[in-house]
């Protein structure tokens, strides 16, 4: 029975690796909430989540003041008892990003410390279906290249073997979203997925007009075309055309995607281990995907989603954003547009303590 002795967090301000703009915003910094966790049996466990500019200090102050002191003589290997016990102390809050936020650095720490205590990969531990994933691109896509810019990334995602890249979209006029799409179609081919966001910046109406105009460029899905909580317009839109609907990142419980499942608002789902409250989380929305036949695609944090979508059957794309490599010792092994799941015990972030104490900034 290992028992939790010590746990702490902290903020970490990381710079953006590139430029990164969609139709409703820039990222800004990647605010980074770790938690750490010390068990008895001389274990500790790293976790973190994060923001992509502004919050973090709320996520630390909910971590500090309420979560982080209800972790001491709690047992280490009771991942779900503790998200639980956790969750239900947060009931004024939840659900909500700020709570989801605090609980995923904490089961990530969990999770960490639950792998190595079994001395195996997180993705052996989640689940173990396979090691490698595919990758599509997303750093070629930002809605602020040209249409030339966005040619050249994509030829240079195909040359490298990757067999997806994701475009922003969002245009004022339809028109020019339409060119942009078309272009990096005619460059890539017939047989490389492209997937589009529109990071939630359309009307139903919109979306439904914008989504008939891009079904000639062939998509693999479209992505939160429309705001989170309007699951009735994101239904109408999967009505009305072929091109699957992508959702999940701005979801923050497991019952919001049982609603848009129900209902066939989403064909792929993004669910994001940080903003869904950790592992412990985003193993139910997985599994309760695959119950409809539908895959799992997650967003961003690939670092981590890499081992999750490895371990279950239906984790079909893993996106490439690297966002980590100034506070970590190693990358993620790629080839042939596949990732591979690190095999080392635990989460397998090879963490640069020196780094990230130079980047605290609470």
């Amino acid at each position: 029975m290992p028992i939790i002795t010590a746990a702490r967090a902290y903020l970490v301000d990381l710079e953006v690796e590139t430029v990164r703009t969609d139709a409703v915003q820039s990222f800004i910094k990647q605010e980074t909430i770790f938690v750490e966790i010390d068990s008895d049996d001389g274990l500790t466990g790293t976790g973190y989540a994060y923001t992509i500019g502004s919050g973090g200090r709320a996520v630390l102050s909910m971590l500090r003041d309420h979560l982080v002191p209800r972790l001491a003589g709690q047992d280490a290997a009771h991942v779900e008892g503790v998200w639980m016990d956790l969750f239900a102390s947060t009931r004024a809050t939840t659900t909500g990003l700020i709570t989801s936020l605090a609980l995923a650095a904490v089961d990530t720490a969990l999770w960490d410390l639950k792998a190595k205590r079994a001395n195996a990969p997180l993705w052996e531990v989640a689940g173990g279906f396979r090691q490698d994933v595919p990758l599509y691109d997303t750093e070629g896509g930002w809605l602020h290249l040209t249409t030339d810019e966005l040619v050249s990334g994509a030829l240079a995602s195909k040359e490298a073997g990757w067999p997806g890249l994701k475009l922003k979209v969002g245009k004022p006029h339809f028109v020019e979203d339409l060119d942009r799409l078309r272009a990096v179609r005619d460059a890539v081919g017939d047989r490389m997925d492209i997937m589009v966001d529109a990071n939630q910046s359309m009307t139903s109406a919109e979306a439904i007009r914008r989504a008939r105009a891009f079904e000639e460029v062939n998509l693999f899905w479209l992505e939160e075309p429309l705001p989170a909580d309007d699951i009735a317009g994101h239904a109408r839109l999967a009505q009305a055309t072929s091109i699957p609907i992508a959702v999940g990142e701005s979801m923050y419980s497991v019952g919001q995607f049982r609603e848009y499942l129900e209902r066939g608002a989403a064909s792929i789902i993004q669910a994001d281990v940080a903003r869904v409250g950790g592992i412990t989380p985003w193993l139910k929305v997985a599994h309760l995907a695959e119950a409809f036949n539908v895959a799992v695609c997650p967003h961003f944090l690939m670092e981590l989603h890499v081992s999750l979508t490895a371990a279950v059957p239906n984790g079909r794309y893993v996106e490439h954003i690297p966002q980590l490599r100034a506070i970590t010792n190693g990358e993620i092994r790629i080839e042939n547009g596949r990732a591979f799941a690190p095999s080392t015990p635990g989460l397998g972030i090879d963490w640069n303590a020196d780094e990230i104490d130079k980047r605290r900034v609470a």
